[in-house]
């Protein structure tokens, strides 16, 4: 039974800190690059909202549901996002990585490979895991094929299954890595981190 517990990750000039109280500024200072409030598939928090949205997110630590992150970048030692395990399961041993968003001047970079990573690395190898979720909004494109080169399968779709911030109700895309997929998926995001640091000293 795997016992998920907060935790300080840190690789590729990206560190993983269990989120606090003290953080609500600073996610609020990444949220606004991009104003990423205003993309109608994501629950970022909007101005104003952003203690909320870190208290709701301690709430369910406390209650063993979720394991809050934020997001540093080591070189400017600034916040640039978040992310959580989420849904933990430990008498199957299953945890979802979700709740993920970063400032828009670091998507597309290295930053969500690396913490995908170091998630899926401490989940596999460290807490046991036998598989990791995730779960998107079916309009959300962009997080769909970021999950899928994660090497991520498609379980399905739940229809009808979560209320977005403007009232509709979306469906949403279950994908999975299992234990025994995770050395190949391993092998492979450590290539692509590898390829973009070649690229950046190239």
């Amino acid at each position: 039974m795997i016992n998920v517990e907060p935790v300080t990750l840190e690789s590729n000039g990206v560190r993983l800190e269990p989120m606090t109280a003290a953080h609500v500024s600073e996610l609020a200072r990444a949220a606004q690059d991009g104003a990423l409030w205003n993309i109608r598939v994501t629950s970022v928090p909007a101005p104003g909202d952003e203690g909320t949205y870190v208290n709701t997110a301690l709430e369910m630590r406390a209650a063993g549901s979720r394991l809050p992150f934020v997001v540093r970048e080591l070189a400017g030692d600034k916040i640039i996002g978040t992310t959580s395990y989420h849904d933990i399961m430990p008498t199957i041993d299953r945890v979802e990585i979700g709740y993920t968003w970063y400032a828009k001047s670091w998507q597309r970079t290295h930053v969500n490979a690396s913490c995908k990573l170091m998630l899926l690395e401490h989940a596999f190898d460290t807490l046991g895991c036998k598989v990791v979720g995730f779960r998107t909004d079916n309009f959300n494109h962009a997080s769909q094929a970021a999950i899928e080169r994660l090497g991520a399968k498609r379980d399905g779709v739940i229809r009808h299954h979560a209320l977005r911030r403007d009232g509709t109700i979306r469906d949403t895309v279950m994908y999975s890595i299992v234990a025994g997929e995770w050395p190949e998926v391993r092998a492979q995001l450590h290539y692509r981190l590898a390829r973009n640091q070649q690229r950046l000293e190239a």
